[in-house]
């Protein structure tokens, strides 16, 4: 990537991957760039599990009733969770840890999409982090915010120009 301009002009939510796996040293440069995220007071109480498991991508592509299916193709899912006992930021903090995440992921050639965890689940009324929680084994205390899918884009989307930004959402001064 030439500059950070390049980068939020290129970075789009990527739903279909390749079968090609993710290069160790790649994933490592991803996993960092979480950990070196900013975070309230510094706690980063986040913690992020790693799946490459197909059974266990599978499993989890079914934690909500849309949106999460794409998981099955990813190479690599991220689980994101935070720590809701020692932190009252830990969504922010997550959040910033995620976007750090799909950012090196883009820099790098990579694909990414968030999928929604908290505040979703099944029609049924199961939510989403208690059936992640059971697949996963997340101590109580803990919660998912989101699952990032990660793989070799299958295709390239086309890149956003600065028409794409609404600038009328920009109040200067008072709203």
């Amino acid at each position: 990537m030439n500059s950070f301009a390049d980068l939020m002009h290129s970075r789009r939510s990527c739903r279909k991957f390749t079968d090609e796996k993710i290069d160790a040293d790649a994933l490592s440069m991803v996993l960092n760039a979480a950990l070196l995220s900013p975070s309230a007071k510094n706690r980063r109480s986040w913690h992020f599990v790693v799946v490459e498991d197909k059974a266990t991508l599978e499993k989890l592509s079914e934690c909500k009733e849309s949106g999460a299916a794409l998981l099955r193709d990813a190479a690599v899912a991220v689980v994101v969770v935070g720590n809701v006992t020692e932190n009252d930021c830990w969504i922010e903090d997550c959040s910033i840890a995620t976007l750090s995440m799909q950012l090196q992921a883009e820099d790098l050639g990579l694909g990414s999409c968030w999928v929604q965890v908290r505040n979703r689940g099944l029609n049924s009324g199961e939510r989403g982090t208690d059936i992640v929680r059971g697949i996963l084994n997340i101590p109580e205390g803990l919660d998912t915010l989101c699952i990032l899918a990660l793989g070799h884009k299958a295709n390239e989307l086309p890149m956003k120009n600065d028409d794409d930004a609404r600038w009328e959402q920009v109040h200067v001064g008072s709203f």
